[in-house]
């Protein structure tokens, strides 16, 4: 059964919600790396070519509360994290984003906490298209408004992040009592309405089903400028809520990277190094991954700590890895 649906997706049949909850229920090593080979086979008739991002993280003061109960980039949430609260300076913004072109990584994620109806991304936007040459994405959720997506728009902004990260709403309440599931939307919505990419993605292992991330996947597809999905396993930031909660599993992570790729063929998939383990780069690729997110350079002017988790990719090792796979890493 598990090869007759591989062997639909490797020729780019449709798959039906069933075929994907095989495929996402596999235990078996052999068939998991027969999912993972196709998924790369798909990803590399589009490209074998890895996008690379670094990261500007503008400001920790978030004004969501109560906090989400697994956030440790906000300020006082955990010790391992961004602990004492900090806003980017213009001066700061700048030298970080001059050393991310130096080490001709090609690509920004401009990211930060709520309370700012979009002034912070666009002030961010500004910089990065005045001062450099590199691909900008902004993601402050949904801390946006209309007038500051078209302000993002008039910028030339490349794409927009506003992860809902799961769509299982008594989930989302649990864990993000002070978000909106809506008003993400709302901004997904918004971002398509005005022709930005739109990148959006999950949040595995706080509570949502297996039958959960697949409606979640499929629902995606109702976004039509979507280009980019962010596949984000969970793990326990020390002195938050769900500190003691079992980080989400490799394996299962990895299944999610594949499937998603077998749905949407010529999708970015996006896995961030804090959340996947900077040591686990290399499976992530060879799940069927082509963009990899939080990649720091040695010359970055600022402390930086992974969202979702302390720890992020350096970039000489990430690069390293890449090519040892026989993919090509997209620099400047």
């Amino acid at each position: 059964m598990i090869d007759e649906i591989l062997n639909k997706a490797k020729n780019g049949k449709e798959l039906s919600d069933e075929e994907y909850l095989e495929l996402l229920n596999i235990d078996d090593d052999e068939q998991l790396e027969k999912l993972f080979k196709i998924a790369c086979q798909i990803r590399d008739k589009q490209s074998t070519t890895i996008k690379l991002t670094s990261t500007v993280h503008l400001t920790n003061k978030c004004q969501i509360e109560p906090k989400c109960e697994y956030c440790g980039f906000a300020e006082e949430t955990s010790k391992k994290g961004y602990y004492n609260a900090f806003y980017r300076s213009n001066d700061e913004i700048l030298r970080a984003v001059n050393s991310i072109e130096e080490a001709h990584i090609p690509r920004v994620s401009c990211s930060g906490g709520y309370g700012y109806k979009g002034k912070q991304a666009v002030n961010a936007c500004r910089i990065v298209k005045q001062n450099s040459n590199l691909e900008i994405l902004v993601n402050v959720g949904g801390d946006l408004t209309e007038k500051s997506i078209d302000q993002l728009a008039q910028l030339g902004v490349d794409t927009i992040c506003c992860n809902l990260e799961t769509i299982n709403e008594e989930v989302f309440y649990q864990r993000k009592p002070g978000d909106s599931l809506e008003k993400r939307i709302e901004t997904c919505k918004s971002v398509c309405e005005k022709g930005i990419g739109l990148s959006s993605g999950l949040l595995l292992g706080i509570g949502e089903s297996v039958e959960d991330r697949l409606k979640h996947l499929r629902y995606l597809a109702n976004f039509k400028t979507l280009e980019e999905i962010p596949i984000m396993g969970f793990n326990p930031y020390e002195g938050t809520p769900m500190a003691d909660c079992p980080p989400f599993p490799l394996k299962e992570q990895l299944k999610i990277v594949a499937i998603t790729r077998i749905m949407y063929p010529e999708i970015t998939i996006t896995m961030p190094t804090p959340t996947v383990g900077p040591e686990n780069v290399e499976f992530s690729l060879r799940a069927g991954a082509n963009n990899l997110a939080t990649v720091i350079a040695d010359n970055y002017p600022h402390e930086v700590k992974g969202v979702g988790s302390p720890t992020y990719g350096n970039y000489c090792e990430v690069v390293n890895v890449i090519e040892k796979l026989g993919l090509i890493p997209q620099t400047i």
